[in-house]
């Protein structure tokens, strides 16, 4: 897939939005776009942004590293990503995860065997006092999941299956 090709219209009002001499600053919306289909930024994306914007490869990949909502890999159809920094680790992010992890049957990083959910843990989603909490980033948007359990995070993911149509 062609950026610029499948994009144009978009990336031009993008790059209107910023000076000529600062068009690096439309990395971000770039990377935005470019992961809006597939819930991704290929390699090929990468470059592909990296020429627009008159910047390197691993300029782009060090933005996509460091922030929680870029993504360089394919994942489940939802990525759960659970805040576990030290704060919410006193409020039992870590046994929540451990036992998330237990009845997902997957490890962190890994995705459920029906491609619906991919586990990630993250660094601060803001919510220290609503701990256990995650964020779902999916088709419908980012969504905040505060004062978590683990049965009321598998009532989510079985509403999350309804409606994908997988459970009747």
């Amino acid at each position: 897939m062609s950026l610029e090709k499948n994009y144009s219209k978009e990336i031009k009002q993008i790059l209107a939005k910023y000076p000529s001499e600062n068009k690096r600053s439309a990395v971000m919306p770039l990377l935005h776009l470019a992961q809006r289909e597939e819930g991704y930024v290929n390699k090929a994306a990468m470059q592909e942004i990296a020429k627009m914007l008159d910047i390197t490869e691993t300029e782009v990949a060090s933005i996509i590293g460091f922030y929680t909502l870029y993504h360089d890999k394919k994942a489940g159809k939802y990525r759960m990503q659970v805040c576990t920094d030290l704060p919410c680790a006193l409020r039992g992010a870590d046994e929540f995860m451990q036992k998330l992890c237990g009845n997902l049957g997957i490890k962190v990083g890994e995705t459920t065997e029906d491609g619906l959910v991919t586990l990630e843990e993250v660094t601060c989603l803001a919510a220290c006092d609503r701990a256990p909490m995650f964020q779902t980033q999916g088709p419908d948007g980012i969504k905040y999941h505060e004062n978590m359990n683990v049965d009321k995070t598998m009532e989510l993911i079985q509403t999350l299956k309804h409606a994908r149509g997988e459970v009747k």
